[in-house]
């Protein structure tokens, strides 16, 4: 396992951000990203794509960071997809049934058309979110700052 997490970000539409995660997931990168997602989320990007193409690797730690961004977005009324997603993750998703509450796609391309297709969230997405998101907190950034 390595210490190395890389996310790389982009801001295709407002509101929302594209990250390509890079490296392996683990005990000791999971709260890099949780933090640097959490960053992204807080900094007007309600809406977080993360593409895992480049994850070579992804524990429970990994899984929980996932969870928890998930919790992340529904609190402040947007939404998280996963593209790309790795065979070895992709069953760890369906075996621990996470595949049921982070939708999951085969491209970040699929990901921003389905998220752009329902501007605030997936009518599921709405369903299961029971956190009432924040009046205030966020930070305005030009390419985030907007809704869908």
């Amino acid at each position: 396992m390595t210490d190395t997490l890389h996310l790389t970000v982009q801001h295709p539409r407002s509101g929302l951000a594209i990250a390509v995660v890079a490296g392996e997931v683990d005990l000791h990168t999971a709260d890099t990203l949780r933090h640097e997602a959490s960053e992204i989320i807080q900094q007007g990007c309600p809406h977080l794509i993360l593409d895992l193409s480049q994850v070579g690797f992804c524990d429970s730690a990994g899984l929980s960071a996932l969870i928890g961004l998930w919790h992340a977005t529904q609190a402040v009324g947007g939404a998280l997809r996963l593209a790309n997603v790795p065979d070895r993750l992709m069953r760890m998703l369906t075996l621990t049934g996470v595949d049921t509450i982070l939708p999951i796609h085969a491209t970040s391309a699929e990901a921003l058309t389905a998220m752009t297709d329902s501007p605030s969230t997936s009518t599921r997405d709405q369903a299961q979110s029971s956190v009432t998101p924040p009046a205030t907190g966020l930070v305005n950034r030009p390419e985030c700052s907007a809704g869908l």
